[in-house]
């Protein structure tokens, strides 16, 4: 069945993948960044550190490093669904679980381990696994749309989770959270696969026998050695371009985690009420929304390293605007610090799961790009944790707040030596050059 109405339609099944990974992402993402939400009441209750609490987010994360490569190695040989359908099992039973922590490993196994693991097959790196594999001459655009769920799920969701934690509990918000997560995640997973090919389709919507579905294009190739070259995950690690690539999403999701958890337990420290702090962490997604897209639309056209360099620019921005907050906590600067980090700073997400694929696109991508996915995902755990526990030290985010500007500054310059345009030029660039 589905194979019939993909050949009908085939330039329209690569966009109802998108509209699958658009919901799936603006779910099971926000129930990651939901911690934030937990994180001050949890800490109210149980009196522990922030650092060993925040670490609960960080541990997951780690784990869910451990578990990227095979996650990888699996979509490639089983296909997507059985990774997606095992991510919305953790997220779901995770958060049903952590209803009923009463100790702080409850928390590391539930929010952390099964919501963390299960947010990834679920999030950036699972979704980063396939979706390029769609779309060849608008890739940049169609992925952008795709993780703009994350921007939708958080505008809805959070108030609304925060509003049901100040007047029930965090408890019942994680119940119903996961409910939620499972009763709509599960059945629309059905719907994905891992390739075109597998539909009888190749990228951008044309059938394999010509017919009509719109015209592919491909990226200019501009080393062609490169591009010929059949890459497994034991060549791709021998080469330069692999590690600067791995530093640069390490740095890059250090800086973005460390705000993401701590952003809501810092803006009430310095005077703002939860209502404000809640809507400010989902407006930061919601402005992320048209700012992703456009800067992902902006990569087909003028490359992937100068979108990244922007979303790094916006997370350098966001802290300063930060600490400024510090010392003025007035709505104009929480206004400016949502764009920053919204509006410019996301535009990270929009490439990063395709800088890797411009890279390493080939027949083992999967184990490749999981493997990569260690260096980023570490990057997310070691932020929350490092700047918690900076805190705990110092008793204030001042230097915490310096190193994650100076982890974005770094992130650019990797990303700037792993070069993806030196490789495959954007079709925009394609055409300044025909």
């Amino acid at each position: 069945m589905l194979r019939q109405l993909s050949q009908r339609l085939p330039f329209f099944y690569g966009w109802v993948i998108i509209a699958v990974a658009f919901v799936s992402m603006a779910l099971a993402v926000n129930a990651r960044t939901a911690f934030s939400l937990f994180f001050p009441p949890i800490l109210d209750e149980f009196g522990w550190e922030r650092g060993l609490t925040a670490g609960a987010f960080s541990f997951g994360f780690l784990v869910s490093a451990a578990m990227s490569p095979l996650m990888g190695r699996v979509m490639d040989r089983y296909g997507v669904v059985p990774v997606l359908q095992a991510g919305v099992f953790c997220v779901s039973g995770g958060l049903m679980l952590a209803a009923s922590a009463s100790q702080v490993w409850h928390v590391y196994l539930s929010l952390g381990v099964l919501v963390g693991a299960g947010s990834v097959c679920l999030g950036y790196t699972g979704h980063g696994l396939f979706l390029p594999a769609w779309f060849v001459q608008h890739r940049g655009l169609a992925v952008s749309i795709a993780f703009a769920g994350v921007g939708v799920g958080s505008i809805f969701l959070l108030p609304g989770l925060q509003t049901l934690i100040e007047r029930s509990d965090w408890r019942n918000a994680c119940w119903w959270l996961g409910i939620l997560v499972f009763i709509v995640l599960a059945p629309l997973n059905l719907l994905v696969r891992r390739r075109p090919e597998s539909l009888g389709l190749i990228p951008d919507g044309k059938t394999v026998d010509g017919s009509p579905g719109g015209v592919r294009r491909s990226l200019r190739i501009v080393d062609p050695q490169w591009a010929a070259t059949d890459w497994t995950l034991a060549r791709a690690i021998r080469t330069a371009r692999f590690w600067w690539l791995s530093a640069a999403l390490f740095l890059g999701l250090y800086a973005w985690y460390s705000v993401q958890v701590h952003q809501t337990r810092y803006l009430l420290e310095i005077g703002f009420d939860a209502v404000t702090a809640a809507w400010a962490l989902g407006l930061v997604s919601l402005v992320g929304i048209p700012g992703g897209i456009a800067l992902g639309w902006l990569s087909d056209r003028v490359g992937r390293e100068q979108v990244w360099y922007i979303g790094c620019g916006g997370f350098v921005l966001t802290y300063l605007l930060l600490m400024a907050l510090g010392n003025t906590p007035t709505p104009w600067l929480l206004g400016a610090m949502v764009l920053a980090q919204g509006l410019i700073g996301y535009g990270t997400t929009s490439v990063s799961g395709t800088i890797p694929a411009d890279i390493f696109e080939g027949r083992h991508y999967g184990a490749i790009f999981g493997t990569i996915s260690i260096a980023s995902i570490s990057g997310g755990a070691l932020g929350p944790w490092l700047t918690g526990y900076i805190h705990d030290k110092t008793g204030s985010y001042t230097l915490a707040f310096w190193i994650a500007i100076m982890a974005s500054l770094a992130s650019a310059v990797c990303i700037w030596r792993a070069s993806p345009g030196k490789i495959r030029a954007v079709p925009g660039r394609a055409r300044d050059t025909d």
